[in-house]
């Protein structure tokens, strides 16, 4: 438990609820793999969970936390003062930087390698790497998802240095230019890491946007993945 957090969020609380009553208020902070906080009200019981990434940060970032997370539960207004205050300190570098640290020492990646029944990402990553790339990009680690998933048909994943293509793609019926295409993209994302704008994460820049443009296939590929 975290007992000087707590007279930071009754103050936010009585801020927020000037007249209702203060209810029990419970703060730990939680091995996260990420910048998660979460709140929950339980039979009259306020719960905060927040990252042990957290501990140490400055009062007036906690305090922007402790505003956010009530006026989000009690559906009230947040402050863009602590709206800002928040995103600057979680999108500055070092903030970023050691939340990808965490990710890759807590996070479990699941691996099911790069060989499917039709398809092998690597033989794939590889030509698309000589015929886009030049061949300097560092192959990451490649693999098909544990399920057909429709919803994510492919991510990568910085903290694991990791491509997952969703197994939905290895069948015969998929043309080899939609697996290309899709790996491509991701591929980009390994070229064009994630930036920072302000307070605004740029995942697709205007580079990103350009070289995928570049794509032989890209409306077919892109029909073939909308009928998906």
């Amino acid at each position: 438990m975290s007992p000087d957090l707590i007279p930071i969020f009754q103050q936010e609380y009585r801020a927020l609820r000037p007249r209702a009553p203060m209810p029990p208020i419970t703060v730990r902070f939680r091995r996260f793999t990420s910048l998660n906080t979460t709140i929950r009200l339980r039979e009259g019981h306020l719960h905060v969970s927040l990252s042990d990434l957290l501990e140490g940060a400055p009062e007036p970032v906690l305090r922007a936390i402790a505003h956010i997370l009530l006026a989000k539960l009690y559906k009230k207004p947040i402050e863009p003062a602590h709206n800002v205050r928040y995103k600057r300190f979680a999108s500055s570098a070092a903030v970023t930087r050691q939340t990808e640290l965490i990710r890759s020492a807590r996070g479990n990646k699941r691996y099911f390698g790069p060989e499917g029944r039709y398809y092998h990402l690597e033989e794939v990553f590889d030509t698309l790497n000589e015929r886009f790339f030049g061949g300097l990009l560092g192959r990451p680690a490649l693999t098909w998802s544990e399920h057909m998933a429709k919803r994510s048909l492919g991510h990568y994943d910085a903290a694991h240095n990791t491509i997952v293509v969703s197994r939905v793609f290895d069948r015969p019926s998929s043309p080899r230019y939609a697996i290309e295409y899709l790996l491509y993209h991701e591929m980009l994302h390994l070229k064009h890491p994630v930036r920072m704008r302000g307070l605004r994460r740029c995942v697709h820049s205007r580079e990103f946007k350009a070289e995928e443009a570049q794509f032989p296939q890209l409306a077919e590929a892109l029909a073939f993945i909308k009928r998906l």
